[in-house]
């Protein structure tokens, strides 16, 4: 049995890739006992995907709206979650008066990006399941 085949070996690379950076961004600050701005900015990247793919699982949810109106949704409560994160962090450390934009724009481009790539792929996949069942139906007759 082969686990990496050409459909999955590009996710597999990422995947690894990923572990492998957090890994050892991890341990050089504990070796370091601080962060630089390169490491925080990976660990915000780690957070913001998290924060994006976690979103976007949610979306049989909101099934009952439209898919616009269920994108909409599902972006304003990823917003409303960073600027109330950067709220409370602002009570620990600075944020830069253009923090809040630029946390939003950092975030909203890859989120827009994803979330068509999350949809396309998800329509293709009903499309699929939809025509196995039709199949399904016309065997049975």
């Amino acid at each position: 049995m082969k686990l990496i085949n050409k459909k999955n070996v590009f996710p597999v690379v990422c995947m690894t890739y990923t572990v492998i950076s957090i890994t050892l961004a991890v341990l050089e600050v504990l070796e370091t006992r601080e962060m630089n701005p390169t490491q925080l900015n990976m660990f915000l990247c780690l957070l913001l995907s998290i924060l994006g793919v976690l979103v976007l699982s949610q979306h049989y949810r909101l099934e009952r709206f439209s898919p616009l109106a269920m994108v909409i949704i599902q972006y304003v409560v990823a917003v409303a979650v960073i600027l109330i994160s950067l709220k409370a962090a602002s009570y620990i450390t600075d944020v830069h008066p253009n923090g809040y934009r630029d946390m939003i724009l950092s975030f909203s481009i890859p989120y827009f990006i994803g979330a068509v790539v999350y949809y396309i792929s998800l329509m293709l996949e009903v499309r699929k399941q939809n025509r196995i069942l039709e199949n399904i139906k016309k065997d049975r007759k």
